[in-house]
């Protein structure tokens, strides 16, 4: 993949288009940002990190700790840890911001680095995109702090235990009775997730705990959903789940192994709370790219819905305009801005599970409202997206099928705002149709060479 500065982050692979280098040097323009705001004298900025497991996760947290500290901020190790602890830190511990090194659902040989503000969301004014004249040596050099004024790198545990607190106070109701299979993804969730799972005594069945550096996402997680269904099947459990290698995304398969995702996820929680008068402005928000089955579902049970744009930023931001307090996405970012400032995959989990245990019902009798229409929702992996996206025959074959769907369905294709993928969806009469649809477009792609 190649290297990407913009508001969402900075990703590339490892010792190529991202190397220790730019971290460091991107490491120094943010620290002396962090500074700069900094008005009192006697003040310093605090930078706390998190990194998930992948083999250039510590190389990359020693460049970004080196770099704030070379530039005036004491900074705090939280070790291998999921993105929304370091959220979640961030803006209860009043850091100045926060960093994570990952690069979430990718495979180890890529990596990444997310920054958070201090209200515990990613730092949405553009800083991947301003530091890069001073990370390609195209602006002055910055300066460095001395004497007193040097940062200290500090190993901060307690960080990680009071996140793992947090999570174990949402749920309400016992989930002891409730058998559970957990797919870590070999990523950042595996060491926190037993703990807060053995501390609230479930009956959990983990796969894929065992990170080595290398096996991050690699034919597991929620990416990979049959691997956790045939667990469920084999095992007799209630409920399986899978998280992404960061953890801020989660998906389920039920008892039967029938998926259940981010669209699910939204509608149970609306309905629970609408069930208990505690839906604020009686409100959802999904995006382009959730079935037409949520938006069924909820007008069914008297529940509104925005839709907005691709991607959680959006759906956050979304939700903060119009006081809603559960918005996400069909792949499992979910935010319950009540619990959190990010998507959550262990709290998503949890509250499931709550309501589960509550109910005393299973996810597929919970699930079962939404009925979906027929969808297939595919990416095609290309060698560059914004020829695919430009080219005259794609865009021919993407406008005759639009057309023939008419009213009766929908067609979205877009290139992923982080790797060389084209993301396709296609909703009509039948699941066959879907897929004719879809093969459609990926041959074109193919035939084109790319």
């Amino acid at each position: 993949m190649g290297n990407t500065f913009g508001v969402s982050g900075l990703r590339g692979k490892a010792n190529e288009s991202l190397t220790a280098d730019i971290v460091y040097r991107f490491a120094r323009y943010l620290g002396n940002r962090m500074a700069a705001l900094c008005t009192d004298s006697k003040d310093r900025p605090s930078v706390v990190i998190g990194k998930d497991t992948r083999i250039s996760s510590d190389m990359f947290e020693a460049a970004l700790s080196s770099g704030l500290a070379a530039s005036g901020c004491d900074v705090y190790l939280l070790g291998v840890c999921t993105t929304p602890s370091v959220s979640y830190i961030t803006k209860t511990c009043s850091f100045s911001c926060g960093v994570m090194v990952t690069a979430s659902h990718n495979p180890y040989y890529d990596n990444g680095i997310k920054v958070i503000s201090s209200s515990g969301e990613p730092m949405g004014d553009g800083i991947f995109a301003q530091s890069r004249p001073y990370v390609e040596g195209t602006e002055p050099s910055l300066p460095y702090a001395e004497t007193t004024l040097i940062g200290r790198i500090i190993d901060y545990p307690q960080g990680k235990e009071k996140y793992i607190k947090h999570l174990i106070s949402i749920p309400s109701n016992s989930i002891k009775g409730i058998r559970i299979g957990l797919d870590c993804a070999n990523g950042a969730s595996y060491a926190i997730a037993h703990e807060v799972f053995g501390a609230l005594g479930a009956d959990v069945t983990f796969i894929n705990d065992s990170p080595d550096g290398l096996n991050i996402n690699s034919g597991c997680g929620s990416e990979h959903l049959e691997v956790i269904r045939a667990i469920v099947k084999e095992k007799k459990l209630d409920v399986g789940f899978s998280l992404d290698g960061d953890a801020d995304r989660c998906m389920a398969v039920d008892k039967n192994g029938a998926e259940v995702n981010g669209d699910n996820f939204s509608f149970i929680y609306a309905k629970y709370l609408k069930d208990k008068g505690k839906l604020p402005n009686n409100l959802v928000v999904g995006t382009v790219i959730s079935n037409l089955g949520l938006r069924n579902a909820l007008q069914a049970n008297g529940i509104d819905y925005i839709e907005t744009t691709v991607g959680e930023p959006t759906v956050r931001k979304c939700m903060l305009q119009h006081g809603a307090v559960i918005g996400g996405e069909q792949c499992g970012h979910m935010v319950f801005s009540q619990d959190s400032t990010t998507g959550d995959g262990i709290l998503t989990a949890l509250r499931m599970l709550d309501i589960m245990a509550e109910k005393k019902v299973g996810l597929d009798v919970l699930a079962s409202p939404l009925v979906r229409v027929p969808q297939e929702y595919i990416f095609v992996r290309i060698t560059d997206k914004k020829a695919v996206m430009a080219d005259s025959d794609v865009k021919d074959v993407v406008n005759r099928i639009s057309g023939e769907l008419g009213q009766s369905g929908r067609l979205i294709v877009r290139a992923s705002d982080t790797e060389n993928l084209i993301r396709i969806m296609v909703e009509a009469s039948t699941q066959e149709l879907c897929r004719s649809y879809a093969d459609q477009i990926i041959a074109t792609i193919r035939r084109k060479g790319y």
